[in-house]
């Protein structure tokens, strides 16, 4: 088992062990009115899960899942999430396998499986609130994304948040601070990121049964880096993630939501290519995305 699964892994039993966020599984930033009217400890949990499956002439499968948990008492608050999906293909091709040129037995018809996404990402946060718009928070990140050239991210983060506009339906929050980040290459050596943090999330309630939520974070650099695919001065590794998602009420534990996220790395890290020729190393693509739906039950 290899460090980027045990870290992981790790973050997930931490999670899972947590009686704990009774609110859809999208971005969550600070807000003093969670933990204004709360006495004693108060806990809540919610989890999602998608899933696309085909066999016969198309073999796809696709997962999507996440879980959230929180925990509430005074002035404090503590939050972890997990989220993750795989997308895997296999497509049937021929192969001339006893060299005669042509295609002559059902042998030669092969399919050739392709994992096209494959990351996981967890989350630990703290909020102290110091007023009802004011908080400092400081938080613990790891993922993995096999298909983007990263085997495993660690890092932090610290920082001032502000609730910038709140009114019955809406709300505005913005963030800004430090953000740690060691990447494990597949392919080169690890770099390490120091970054300044902005960040700005929006909730708003569509209606009665349905919300909506987006929200933008960007990443810059502050110190140079050396990469397996060159040298990046300050600013040049800017890294910028976004979601977009609305969630509609089934019942009372039972929603449906419908994402869309991207996430943008001006200085990707390499592919996983063997056989290179020497001083080549292609970059992986700069944006991800991905849309998904997903059922998400509230335990309590």
């Amino acid at each position: 088992m290899n460090s980027s699964i045990v870290m992981l892994c790790g973050l997930s039993g931490l999670l899972l062990a947590s009686p704990a966020l009774a609110q859809d599984p999208t971005f969550q930033f600070g807000k003093a009115e969670e933990v204004k009217d709360v006495k004693g400890v108060e806990w809540n949990a919610s989890a999602e899960f998608g899933l696309v499956f085909t066999t016969g002439n198309s073999e796809t499968t696709t997962i999507t899942g996440g879980a959230k948990a929180g925990r509430k008492e005074g002035d404090n608050k503590f939050s972890a999430e997990l989220g993750g999906a795989f997308a895997q293909s296999g497509v049937r091709q021929l192969q001339d396998q006893n060299g005669n040129g042509t295609i002559d037995n059902e042998g030669e018809i092969v399919t050739v499986t392709t994992t096209s996404s494959r990351n996981l990402t967890g989350k630990l946060r703290y909020d102290r609130f110091l007023t009802e718009h004011n908080s400092l928070f400081a938080a613990a990140v790891a993922s993995t994304d096999e298909p983007a050239g990263k085997e495993l991210v660690f890092g932090g983060q610290l920082g001032y948040s502000r609730l910038l506009y709140k009114s019955a339906t809406h709300e505005l929050a913005g963030e800004a601070g430090f953000d740690y980040s060691h990447e494990k290459l597949i392919s080169g050596d690890p770099v390490s990121i120091f970054s300044a943090r902005f960040f700005v999330g929006y909730k708003g309630a569509l209606s009665a049964s349905t919300n909506a939520d987006a929200s933008l974070e960007a990443l810059l650099n502050v110190n140079e880096l050396d990469t397996p695919t060159g040298t990046a001065s300050a600013g040049e590794d800017t890294r910028i993630n976004s979601k977009i998602g609305v969630t509609s009420k089934l019942t009372a534990s039972l929603s449906i939501n419908t994402g869309l996220e991207f996430k943008f790395d001006n200085k990707p890290a390499p592919l996983k290519i063997s056989n290179l020729a020497a001083g080549f190393t292609p970059e992986s693509s700069k944006l991800d995305t991905i849309m998904k739906a997903s059922l998400i039950y509230s335990f309590f």
